[in-house]
């Protein structure tokens, strides 16, 4: 008996009728992502059936056919097309029986094993088994092909990319917010496009009312320059960057604006500003965290901190945890399941990330860190994939389905955003927390999306703030 493995071939070569033998098997493995769930849906014409007007019955329905049906039947004929018999086959009927869910994180084992053959017109029958990551059979049934009568050998197809608009969360998150009070909102030191597009853009949207803060001369021309109307909008004139964060805090403080926006000057001169002001202070250390919309991963992933801390103690990193469990909260994460990043799973004392994650973890236990799951050392592969967190025998709530993942500094969080953002395709809502108001941080290399989000978050902050 010949079997044909999944991994990949340096190129493909099919099996003719004449090479093929009875018992010869082929199989291949994948983890169901809600990718492919959203490729399916967009291939069958039906986008988003629980987007903008969530219907659980049939967003639950719709899932049944998918993980069920069209991907499971996908990955069967992958399997009899591309390894056995390969490029030349032409796929006659499929028979399949569904015995069990297949969901998100699943991962489930694709086996075609040939059970006749029938010379006079090159037919293969084939007995194919669908099984999970539990050795649960989920599809038993039979497939028929006509087999390939000549040899061919050639490299894998080049296939086109394919897109898939994701970014669903985000627009969840906006849904939330529709219909509230608009929130005045200090815009610092808006002088450069980015910026005040940005306040003009949320404000269009119904997400704040901007009060723009800085030299009043060089906001005007940089909104005409921009193309940009501001005159509906309240100006406050200062002569330069630390004026106006001092002003936008001391707005703050008094209780004339309810947000706070960075403009085009330094983070460190608006976080200044903040810890200058005893008004802005809870007692916490300050943190920022992005929220980012990965369309590859099934949820809201929340890094922190990428912006604030530099080198974080552990009293720091007990803050910075704390504050994204909180922010996860009110983003609708009932339990957050928080992931203490390092570069290995085991606690090494050559490794200091390690100790903390250990220490952290313990603190969680005692009650110093409250509302979530905390786990860690975890290296960022097994913190997101179950499968590699199976693969290294980690079994955790965390591991594999992590809502938060933690950086040991900085610079580590910084790149960890930005390739999720400029690889993966990731939206970044980012945030600072800890002060009595939300902070939002935009970027010159942040989208409009992006800026909308987060307002969005910025928004429902505020709102957790009062109602709580």
């Amino acid at each position: 008996m010949n079997a044909v493995t999944a991994d990949a071939p340096a190129c493909v070569e099919n099996r003719t009728f004449d090479e093929i033998r009875i018992g010869d098997s082929a199989h291949l493995t994948r983890t169901l992502t809600q990718r492919d769930i959203d490729l399916f849906a967009a291939m069958s014409g039906d986008a988003n059936p629980a987007e903008e007007a969530p219907d659980p019955a049939r967003s639950e329905l719709f899932h049944h056919v998918v993980a069920h049906g069209m991907w499971s039947g996908a990955l069967i004929s992958a399997v009899l097309g591309t390894r056995l018999p390969g490029p030349g086959t032409i796929q006659l009927s499929q028979d399949l029986h569904f015995h069990a869910p297949v969901n998100l994180g699943d991962t489930i084992d694709v086996s075609v094993t040939v059970s006749g053959k029938e010379p006079l017109d090159r037919r293969v029958r084939f007995h194919c088994r669908v099984r999970n990551q539990l050795g649960v059979d989920v599809v038993l049934g039979e497939a028929e092909v006509q087999a390939p009568a000549e040899k061919i050998r050639c490299a894998p197809a080049d296939l086109p990319a394919v897109q898939v608009a994701g970014h669903r969360r985000f627009r969840q998150l906006r849904a939330r917010v529709a219909g509230n009070p608009v929130l005045p909102t200090a815009i610092v030191h808006p002088c450069d496009a980015a910026s005040i597009t940005a306040a003009v853009e949320a404000a269009s949207q119904g997400l704040i009312e901007p009060v723009l803060i800085g030299p009043a001369a060089r906001i005007r021309a940089t909104a005409r320059q921009a193309a940009l109307d501001i005159a509906p909008y309240r100006l406050v004139d200062t002569p330069h960057s630390h004026a106006a964060a001092a002003q936008a805090v001391a707005m703050v403080s008094d209780g004339e604006v309810r947000l706070l926006m960075k403009g085009s000057l330094h983070t460190d001169e608006l976080m200044h500003a903040v810890l200058a002001n005893a008004g802005l202070r809870t007692g916490r250390r300050l943190s920022h965290v992005y929220v980012m919309d990965v369309p590859s991963y099934e949820r809201l992933l929340l890094v922190t901190d990428a912006a604030i801390n530099i080198a974080p103690s552990l009293v720091d990193k007990r803050d910075i945890i704390q504050n994204a469990i909180d922010l996860a909260r009110v983003l609708g994460i009932a339990t957050p399941r928080v992931a203490v990043l390092s570069a290995v799973e085991t606690v090494n004392p050559a490794m200091p990330s390690t100790l903390d994650a250990a220490a952290l973890c313990k603190m969680a236990e005692r009650g110093q860190i409250t509302g979530g799951i905390v786990d860690g050392p975890l290296g960022f592969d097994n913190a997101i994939s179950p499968l590699a967190a199976r693969e290294k025998g980690i079994r955790s709530a965390v591991a594999g389905s992590a809502d938060i993942l933690v950086v040991p500094d900085l610079e580590s969080g910084n790149m960890l955003a930005k390739q999720l953002t400029f690889l993966a395709g990731a939206d970044a809502a980012g945030v600072v927390m800890g002060a009595r108001v939300p902070i939002i941080l935009t970027s010159r290399a942040d989208t409009p999306r992006t800026r909308i989000a987060s307002c969005v978050v910025a928004a429902l902050l505020a709102q957790a703030k009062q109602t709580g």
